[in-house]
């Protein structure tokens, strides 16, 4: 009889409730680890998946000095000798090896148009400066010749030529910004009466085109001499009054699109 009333008083519903209350008050309680317990999706969401996605790495500081380099060792080389030249050539004379050049730019097509949107971006900021810090108006068309004969802008004409992408949307926009700066510095001089009013844009860009490069394959080491004192030699030509009549019309920027 005893072992059957322990019996009826183990399956006794209310000593289970009371049990389990102890067990909960004095034991960890597992439901509530289950309930809380991270299930596999939560797991998903809350593990790497769920951070913010983060953002490229940074160049490292040689990696974009190595790239500087290589575009104007390039800059310089096709000035003198055209956009041909072995890209193992441009390599030595930035002082990188081969494979430093090709991981920056995988064929000539991609350093060429580096090189276009270098010079043509630079070109820009010179006449932008020239016509903020000069209060002369001529004084600052001729700052911007000289400035952007040391930028080589003689380079782009050759590239412009051939299979290059003259109409990639990264040059359309540097082009539109050089055209805008160039011609406020034409404009301003010309309502200044400083420079004569048979000429335009163009007349300048083909100049300046025409007057920083030397002839290929001739090596000439002591170019920019030269360069400076035929430039300012053109700039004298252009002063106002003009000293003479000048065959032709004036060459505007879209006569040098129409052209191209």
């Amino acid at each position: 009889m005893g072992t059957a009333s322990s019996a009826t008083a183990g399956a006794d519903p209310s000593h289970w409730d009371h049990s389990q209350s102890d067990l909960s008050q004095s034991a960890p309680s597992y439901s509530g680890s289950a309930q809380s317990a991270p299930s596999q999706s939560d797991s998903a969401q809350s593990g790497p998946s769920r951070q913010a996605p983060s953002r490229p790495a940074r160049p490292r500081a040689d990696a974009v000095r190595n790239r500087e380099r290589i575009v104007m060792a390039a800059r310089e080389m096709f000035v003198e000798f055209g956009p041909e030249v072995p890209l193992d050539d441009v390599a030595r004379r930035a002082g990188v090896g081969n494979a430093t050049l090709y991981r920056n730019f995988p064929d000539r097509a991609a350093l060429v148009h580096e090189v276009v949107l270098s010079v043509t971006s630079r070109t820009t900021e010179r006449a932008r400066e020239a016509a903020a810090e000069e209060s002369d108006a001529f004084a600052a068309l001729s700052r911007f010749v000289h400035a952007a004969a040391d930028e080589r802008i003689g380079a782009l004409c050759p590239m412009l030529s051939g299979g290059f992408d003259k109409d990639h949307p990264d040059l359309l926009a540097e082009r539109r910004h050089l055209d805008e700066a160039v011609d406020g510095l034409v404009s301003r001089a010309m309502d200044e009466g400083r420079l004569r009013t048979d000429i335009a844009v163009g007349d300048v860009i083909v100049a300046l085109s025409q007057l920083t490069r030397p002839l290929p394959g001739i090596g000439c080491p002591d170019i920019d001499r030269f360069t400076h004192r035929h430039l300012q030699l053109f700039l004298d030509g252009l002063q106002a009054p003009a000293r003479s009549e000048l065959p032709g019309t004036a060459a505007t920027l879209e006569d040098l699109r129409l052209r191209s």
